[in-house]
């Protein structure tokens, strides 16, 4: 059970993943970059642009998955397929950034659906296991 609370810290530690990308580009612009980031982010290369939005995006995931893993653990959900699912969040958000930011929509969107169907297996599994 004990994967469920690793999984929410390595969840936490992706949601800056996409910043690197950004942070190079924002010091290739110079230091009027730093002054004003969101003012110029219209002056962001495409990937970074992509990058910042993968950032926020990474958010608001985050939140959903770690509800469900904390409802997994608080519930003594104790299933392969729970680990599956809370490892494969993990993967899947990882591999989410990376194709938002080369720019890879369908595989992006596959790593999104991935990312929610572990979210709803984890909820499942702990409403199942709350009412037993």
């Amino acid at each position: 059970m004990i994967i469920f609370l690793y999984s929410i810290a390595a969840a936490a530690c992706l949601i800056y993943v996409p910043f690197l990308p950004v942070a190079y580009a924002r010091v290739r612009i110079g230091p009027e970059m730093l002054s004003t980031p969101r003012a110029l982010f219209d002056k962001l290369p495409p990937y970074a642009q992509r990058a910042t939005w993968a950032h926020q995006n990474t958010f608001e995931a985050f939140m959903i998955f770690a509800a469900a893993a904390l409802m997994a653990y608080v519930t003594g959900v104790n299933s392969f397929t729970a680990q599956v699912a809370a490892i494969g969040f993990v993967v899947a958000r990882l591999l989410y950034s990376i194709f938002y930011i080369l720019n890879i929509p369908l595989l992006r969107s596959l790593m999104f659906a991935i990312g929610i169907f572990s979210c709803a297996t984890l909820f499942f599994l702990s409403i199942i296991q709350a009412i037993s």
